[in-house]
């Protein structure tokens, strides 16, 4: 029985038939993710502090990798030139996850993995430095709300781990929800590439970036592991990497996630250049 599954795999019939399971996969993958959720750029200020609430909770609240802030906001000064993405549960309302694309333009603004973190790359050919301003971003801040995922025993297994809690949802929605955290990647990915981002950084547990691995994300590993909140390296993509791997199904989900993007981008674009940039002019405000 063995040998003849392997002449059928090896047959013109096998090959339809892979193609099909992966025509469906996909097609089941970018379905399913539309279907429960959706990925929303912050644009105004309230959308903002909605992305900053959720990082308090997880950073602050939760992990105490960062003080308690009395507004209940988390900011630091690389939020002045992100942009920031948000997933939504559609049938809730209630947001699922936030990440932010760290974005400099002028010589004077850093990555995050460059100010604390630049003595642990040793790819020297890869180092952000290397490359114009505009040329790099970096992907950080990823963090689910206690709602969408759950503790495993005492230990948190990171923010990014898209384990919800099975009791408050749906079966079939709970099928999805393992995408939250590959969505907000795919989110920030999209925000890069529909910028002409040509170079992203990020500084990830190595057993996420495994597990990223599994559905064809390959962060390319550009230094050792170090003491930075947990055991943490640094990483590297770009849109080769990245499109070059990726699984039929998730390509699917990340073209869907790059269409909602780019739809959005222009707004986001305005209201960072009017009222996030350092250097920006307030808004000119007609009379009423």
């Amino acid at each position: 029985m063995g040998s003849l599954s392997r002449k059928v795999n090896g047959t013109k019939l096998g090959k339809l038939i892979k193609g099909y399971k992966q025509l469906r996969e996909a097609n089941y993958i970018s379905s399913h993710f539309g279907t429960y959720l959706t990925p929303i750029m912050a644009s105004d200020h309230d959308m903002r502090n909605s992305a900053f609430q959720i990082r308090h909770n997880v950073y602050c609240e939760e992990l105490k990798f960062e003080p308690v802030a009395p507004d209940g906001l988390e900011i630091d000064e690389f939020d002045q030139y992100s942009r920031h993405c948000l997933i939504r549960h559609l049938n809730s309302g209630s947001l699922a996850g936030t990440v932010r694309t760290v974005r400099p333009l002028e010589d004077h603004e850093l990555l995050p993995i460059e100010k604390y973190c630049l003595s642990s790359i040793t790819r020297h050919d890869l180092n952000p430095q290397n490359f114009d301003r505009k040329d790099v971003c970096e992907i950080s801040r990823l963090a689910v709300p206690a709602q969408f995922r759950r503790r495993q025993m005492d230990r948190f297994a990171g923010a990014a781990t898209g384990v919800i809690n099975q009791t408050a949802y749906s079966e079939t929605e709970l099928r999805c929800f393992p995408f939250i955290a590959i969505g907000l990647y795919f989110a920030a990915a999209a925000s890069a590439i529909e910028g002409d981002i040509r170079h992203a950084f990020v500084m990830m547990e190595p057993r996420l970036a495994r597990s990223m691995s599994f559905v064809g994300i390959r962060f390319e590993q550009i230094g050792p592991v170090i003491d930075y909140h947990g055991k943490r390296a640094p990483y590297y993509i770009n849109k080769e990497l990245l499109m070059d791997n990726l699984k039929p199904g998730f390509k699917s989900m990340l073209n869907t996630i790059r269409g909602s993007i780019r739809d959005q981008l222009p707004e986001v674009e305005t209201f960072y250049r009017n009222e996030v940039a350092p250097n920006a002019k307030p808004l000119q405000r007609q009379a009423h």
